[in-house]
């Protein structure tokens, strides 16, 4: 009797546990605290980084520069955005890079995170991203920031690095989905991030990610668009489209009508000032 109810224990326990993660494998989500701006690459227009900057609490608070996707072994104080940024009037802005993961463990290498309100990611290849803060100090720092109620924001591998699936994460060639690094920094739990998608008529190339892992959310960003998660909500700023793939369709002209295809093969879009429940995975409009 004793042995049949420690089996019948242990049984409860297991399947309470599977039936947990069953729920937890669905679930998207966004970072606690802080505010993430992801950007599907392209010009960035005057109006959207002037909204970046008003979301990271102006010209004068500490910003920090990732240009590391880029793939050069240096850069200088003005690289790329820096240089902008500091031609806008900022004027506490760092460049941060290294290759060297041991580098990227120290609390010197780190420092300017400390302080840091904003975060940017520059484009280029997010696999170099992985390679050089994946499981550092460097990455617990990231993090930290969105905890201080900082931002942290990206354009193309910027924005890819993300979501927790590195999409296009391939050393060999960017048109790999599923490459040999798949795991991005996850400030977006349970989500994969495409680029460049309408300009580069990308919007088929989710659907590989999600035969393989149907749990995730596909997120197709265009170029010169964004979204700005807040918690689990993300609303679209920027000129183009963002495609969202849920398995579910959703159309301002409804789609009772519609011959729509199966789930597996179905997406949607949303454009400026557009809201989206990554939890519920439902519009908010």
């Amino acid at each position: 009797m004793k042995s049949y109810y420690i089996f019948f224990v242990l049984s409860m326990n297991f399947l309470s546990l599977s039936c947990q993660d069953a729920g937890n494998q669905e679930i998207s989500s966004g970072p606690a605290k802080g505010t993430l701006i992801i950007i599907g690459g392209g010009e960035i227009s005057e109006s959207l980084n002037k909204k970046i900057i008003e979301i990271s609490g102006g010209l004068q608070v500490p910003i920090v520069i990732i240009p590391t996707a880029d793939g050069r072994e240096t850069y200088d104080q003005d690289f790329g955005e820096a240089g902008m940024l500091r031609k806008m009037g900022a004027t506490n802005v760092t460049v941060l890079h290294t290759n060297d993961r041991n580098v990227a463990n120290t609390r010197e290498f780190v420092k300017p995170l400390e302080e840091a309100r904003l975060v940017w990611f520059s484009g280029g290849r997010q696999w170099r991203l992985v390679d050089a803060y994946k499981n550092t100090l460097t990455e617990k720092m990231l993090w930290k920031v969105l905890e201080n109620g900082g931002t942290i924001g990206g354009s193309s591998a910027g924005a890819t690095i993300q979501g927790s699936f590195l999409a296009r994460g391939d050393t060999k060639n960017n048109q790999v989905m599923m490459g040999d690094h798949q795991d991005g920094f996850g400030f977006l739990k349970n989500v994969a991030i495409d680029q460049h998608v309408l300009a580069r008529n990308r919007h088929f190339d989710m659907f590989e990610i999600l035969r393989n892992r149907p749990e995730l959310l596909g997120i197709g960003i265009d170029e010169s668009t964004a979204i700005i998660v807040k918690g689990d909500i993300f609303e679209v700023v920027g000129k183009s489209y963002v495609v969202v793939y849920d398995g579910k369709f959703w159309s301002r002209e409804g789609s009772e009508l519609k011959k729509l295809p199966e789930k597996e093969q179905i997406f949607y879009f949303l454009r400026e000032g557009d809201r989206y429940n990554l939890k519920e995975r439902t519009i908010m409009n």
